[in-house]
């Protein structure tokens, strides 16, 4: 059932959402100290391209590093990205079928704007007793 509603969440937004996160990364990669944005994008692709199944957790031992690294995100990439998701959901939720995509797209927005100290798990492998921040 996973790789039906990831099929049809690629058609329906993840192509053009993916596209936007890697030219995210295209973008932030050109300044060296905005590299390791880019390859927080890049990581962040395949979640968006192909979200159900995985769950977005906190990354233990993330400090104030991670907090100033969101805080550059926010201004490089965070914003344009959540706005980004907002108008894909808007889109989505036009039709019958695209309204659980829509909801799916507005629940990345708390990742797509500050994504360091979170990572992204397969739900197969997760303890029952963790809580995700999101999962799809």
């Amino acid at each position: 059932m996973r790789t039906v509603l990831n099929i049809i969440w690629l058609i329906l937004g993840g192509f053009w959402l993916g596209l936007g996160y890697l030219l995210a990364g295209v973008i932030a990669c050109i300044f060296i100290i905005t590299i390791p944005v880019g390859v927080a994008a890049f990581r962040m692709t395949r979640y968006v391209m192909w979200p159900f199944g995985s769950a977005v957790v906190p990354k233990p031992g993330a400090g104030a590093g991670s907090a100033a690294m969101n805080v550059v995100w926010f201004i490089v990439a965070g914003w344009w990205l959540a706005l980004l998701h907002v108008a894909t959901a808007l889109a989505q939720a036009v039709t019958v079928i695209g309204i659980l995509n829509a909801v799916v797209s507005l629940k990345m927005i708390p990742v797509s704007l500050f994504p360091f100290g979170k990572t992204i798990v397969d739900r197969a492998g997760l303890d029952p007793r963790d809580r995700p921040l999101h999962s799809v």
